[in-house]
């Protein structure tokens, strides 16, 4: 039982490790690429820098990429990662397709949060002569920031399940201590632990993320 827990113990850490990495890596490619998409939008959606050719192109540059199933952009993304870390197989590796997957759904989730803010804010802005990027940072980024922590909640438990997805190709964590001492060595107490410390992951950070969400939504 104490190897066990050491195992568990230590593809835990890889798990938090690739996790808060590769979070973020995701939203500082991420958060870009939203406002890009929110701001270079219809005017009727919030698009306060309308470019209907700049918004069609990254649109649907983001499309592209979360079409890709994760295993497939994993294995693809290979050598990439083995220029950025030395390497294509372990934690550290696993956090540069973990990022560039996760980069995608994070754009949509800030276009999507930032344009459920009450246009006559920005309207309020407009007419105290606020710029574009004050506009930004200022007002829309702080008004949308309830539903931009409830976005980034569901993307860090969707990279907990990438990163278990990770361990059938060598990604290491609780995917690959469940996949290689679970399944491989017929170890069903290896698997239940496993699957029971993702679904605690994710639970805790369900609660905290729904928390914070809750208390800023109070505070406006």
């Amino acid at each position: 039982m104490t190897g066990l827990m050491q195992l568990v113990i230590s593809a835990t850490g890889e798990t938090m490790v690739m996790v808060l990495a590769s979070t973020i890596f995701s939203l500082l490619l991420g958060l870009p690429l939203g406002i890009l998409l929110c701001v270079t939008g219809p005017e009727d959606q919030g698009g306060i820098i309308p470019k209907p050719t700049l918004n069609n192109i990254l649109g649907r540059v983001v499309n592209i990429l979360r079409s890709f199933p994760f295993i497939i952009l994993m294995i693809l993304l290979f050598p990439l990662s083995r220029i950025i870390v030395g390497t294509s197989i372990g934690t550290v590796a696993t956090i540069v397709p973990l990022s560039i997957a996760a980069a995608p759904f994070v754009a949509r989730v800030i276009e999507s949060s930032i344009k459920e803010v009450n246009p006559g804010v920005v309207q309020a802005a407009r007419a105290m002569g606020s710029t574009n990027s004050q506009i930004i940072w200022k007002v829309l980024i702080p008004e949308a920031m309830p539903s931009l922590i409830s976005g980034v909640t569901l993307t860090i438990i969707n990279l907990i399940g990438y990163s278990a997805m990770a361990g059938a190709i060598g990604g290491g964590g609780l995917g690959d201590l469940a996949i290689r001492y679970g399944y491989q060595r017929f170890r069903p107490d290896v698997m239940f632990v496993s699957v029971v410390v993702i679904l605690a992951l994710v639970e805790i950070i369900q609660v905290v993320g729904n928390r914070l969400s809750a208390r800023l939504m109070s505070r406006r």
